[in-house]
């Protein structure tokens, strides 16, 4: 068994590589003015007419250096003293967030004989990683590195240029783009304008779970004994109960009551059915909307509480299945009704299983990107919006907008413009300056799922034209984030009900199918915050993870991988996983013995099989872990992930309604403005849902392109 070692000292410097800087410019376009970072228009390697940095030198020369996922390595390829090509060998970076980065930085390096250059806008620490990598190839070499200091190349700002259009949205993830999709299928003309030099943000990162309640699929499915006792449990809730809060939010003992009466009737329609065996799913709008309730519901440090608008809440479960069903129309991998019983799932921190799986990463961007464009959208990338124009009215009418080489746009925008900018998880000091909830567990320094860029521009942007904010005192931690980079991207677990989570002492600590922030609250009480997921390939044709041999893919993601770069733990049995902990990560972190491992999951085993988990009460429990046939099967294996909480999600953000407009402190509609996404606050209160991203940032960016291109 190969052991890996990795420092948990990296997590700052990694944590850097999330952060947005200006970079090289690239703007996309199909009608509109274009702007392009074309360096070999101006110079070649050949033609340079800047010193040599090495007379002489000729041959292939080799670099590495540390990126955000691994060792990025190049081969610097000089003649007679100059660079002539820089080729990547060794990269771990995601593709999708860094495409950009292994396209223009070698052809720079080439063009203007330096390493010395602009990070690209998003993706600083890939950039950073890849010009040290040719920096260290140049020394190898013998290049003269003052000069090439002294050649170093920063974009220049183009000209000054306006815009025309009818509708401009600030960002291009998957609120931006399903708003610029509806508006310019509705017949309006869209320039859409993403700070970053991808599409996606923050939809970018959230691997394709989507809430929404589907009579259809749910109607294949069989209730489990877990799910019919969580349902009694709805059924005893009393409205006066002081825990319930609905005193204090009368509003949401309607929901209740409808939801305790749809039970009973489901009860009734199928009275003599047994659940786990033919007892049929159940779901509702009542039952989406109670669990947004209760899973936001969130007292603050100054012993106030917060709860979800209802009327908000309602939009999102009653509209998010025909927003679904909207993306399955223009060809993303959008599964709903009874094509989808097989597949329905429970995302971690959903509270039911109602997520849908859609295209995720990529396939899912590149899919909205190929609709905008297809309905005429303008998209402009390394372009951010500065501030919003208004007429003397107080209409929004535009916005300006700076590109990455500092070239300064105006957009002009008819009907006005949409904001879906993100939130402000890449921006810890916005979120300590609002926090009333985590206190000292923040810092300036906490580390982020997010993208680099979703640092809060269009919340002041919107703040400075007279918009009310709502909810800014709670942003969301992932629980189950990389303990060195804060990411998403790494790391092996199932779905929440099989999920089985351990401290450094081999025990289970809380009930994994609890809401997001109970589970961070439970985490972060542990030494170092650092806590331990069990997974063990099941096997199947689900398309999902054929098992967890070092040779699979396992939910996407290569096992043999993460196990060389050091994200698991792996063991093609018990006792070698158990073995493989003992090379102990960065020297924090435990081994744990083949007996520990054991003791836990056998008593996990036992809770499924009696469907009652007495330790922790975990409602839906699955996931068993059959250990003899891990051991005797090759094709199986144990892996384990090491997890720390990071931030995920602002709940806070813009004031909206139900329409998307805008509002002001005086709850008025601000003219010509409107927002859609994690740029908006009131939906979540205290605690998002896992798997209600999504659904709000399509439903919401779908009421927004609709609303704008009615104006």
């Amino acid at each position: 068994m190969r052991k890996r070692i990795i420092s948990w000292g990296l997590a700052a410097a990694m944590a850097a590589g999330l952060t947005a800087c200006s970079g090289g410019q690239t703007a996309e376009s199909t009608d509109a003015p274009q702007s392009t970072d074309a360096p070999a228009a101006e110079t070649t390697a050949a033609e340079t007419t800047q010193a040599s940095a090495g007379s002489g030198i000729s041959g292939t020369f080799s670099g590495s250096a540390a990126g955000m996922q691994g060792t990025v390595s190049v081969e610097l390829t000089v003649e007679d003293g100059v660079i002539t090509a820089v080729n990547v060998t060794e990269n771990h970076e995601t593709p999708s967030l860094t495409g950009v980065v292994f396209e223009r930085i070698p052809a720079q390096i080439v063009n203007y004989q330096t390493t010395t250059l602009d990070a690209v806008t998003g993706a600083t620490y890939a950039s950073n990683a890849l010009m040290r990598a040719a920096s260290e190839a140049a020394e190898a070499a013998g290049l003269d590195m003052a000069v090439l200091e002294a050649n170093a190349y920063h974009a220049q700002p183009g000209a000054t240029q306006a815009w025309e259009t009818d509708i401009l949205v600030v960002g291009g993830g998957g609120a931006g783009l399903s708003a610029a999709i509806t508006a310019a299928q509705e017949g309006s003309r869209v320039i859409l304008v993403e700070k970053s030099s991808f599409l996606g943000g923050n939809t970018m990162m959230a691997g394709g779970g989507y809430n929404t309640v589907d009579p259809e699929a749910q109607a294949g499915m069989i209730l489990t004994p877990a799910q019919k006792n969580t349902m009694d449990g709805y059924l005893a809730l009393d409205p006066g109960d002081e825990a319930l809060k609905l005193d204090q939010f009368p509003e949401w003992k309607e929901v209740l009551s409808t939801l305790q009466g749809e039970i009973r009737d489901f009860y009734a329609a199928n009275e003599g059915k047994e659940p786990g065996v033919d007892m049929p799913g159940f779901d509702s709008v009542a039952l989406h909307m109670w669990h947004i309730y209760v899973g936001g519901l969130r007292q603050l440090n100054d012993e106030t509480w917060v709860a979800s608008d209802i009327d908000m809440a309602r939009t999102l479960a009653e509209e998010s299945l025909d927003a679904f069903k909207w993306m399955e129309s223009i060809g993303l991998e959008a599964k709903s009704g009874a094509e989808a019983s097989d597949t329905v799932f429970t995302v971690l921190g959903a509270m039911w299983p109602r997520t849908h799986a859609v295209s995720a990463d990529k396939p899912l961007i590149d899919g909205l990107e190929a609709a905008a464009r297809e309905a005429g959208v303008t998209i402009y990338t390394e372009t951010a919006a500065t501030s919003l124009i208004t007429d003397d009215g107080g209409k929004v009418i535009g916005a300006q907008a700076v590109q990455a080489d500092g070239t300064s746009i105006t957009v002009n925008a008819s009907k006005g413009v949409i904001l879906a900018s993100g939130g402000y998880c890449a921006n810890a000091p916005m979120v300590k300056e609002y926090d009333k909830y985590w206190g000292d567990d923040l810092s300036d320094h906490t580390l982020t799922t997010n993208v680099g860029t979703n640092t809060g521009d269009g919340i002041l942007m919107a703040q400075e034209v007279g918009a009310d904010v709502t909810g800014m005192e709670i942003a969301q931690m992932m629980p189950s984030s990389s303990p060195l980079k804060g990411t998403l991207s790494d790391g092996i677990w199932g779905d929440a009900s099989e999920q089985i989570w351990i401290d450094g002492s081999g025990k289970r600590f809380v009930n994994e199918y609890a809401e997001r922030d109970v589970l961070t609250k439970a985490s972060l009480g542990l030494d170092n915050g650092v806590f331990y997921i069990i997974y063990a390939g099941h096997g199947g044709d689900d398309g999902v993870c054929q098992g967890a041999a070092m040779e699979d893919t396992c939910f996407g993601k290569d096992v043999k991988t993460m196990w060389e770069t050091g994200q698991i733990w792996y063991g093609a049995t018990l006792a070698e996983a158990a073995e493989a902990t003992k090379e102990a990560i960065g020297g924090s972190a435990p081994a744990f013995t083949e007996e520990q491992l054991r003791e836990v999951i056998e008593t996990y085993n036992g809770y499924v099989d009696a469907q009652k988990d007495d330790d922790f009460g975990k409602e839906v429990i699955a996931g068993k872990i059959d250990l003899e046939a891990v051991d005797a099967n090759p094709d199986l294996g144990i892996c384990i992930t090491p997890r720390k909480a990071s931030l995920h999600h602002t709940m806070g953000g813009i004031v909206i309604d139900t329409d998307a407009r805008v509002l002001d402190g005086e709850g008025n509609a601000i003219p010509g403005l409107w927002a859609a996404g994690e740029v908006t606050g009131g939906i979540h209160a205290g605690n998002r849902l896992g798997g209600n991203a999504e659904a709000d940032v399509f439903t919401f960016g779908r009421i927004a392109g609709h609303s704008a291109a009615a104006e």
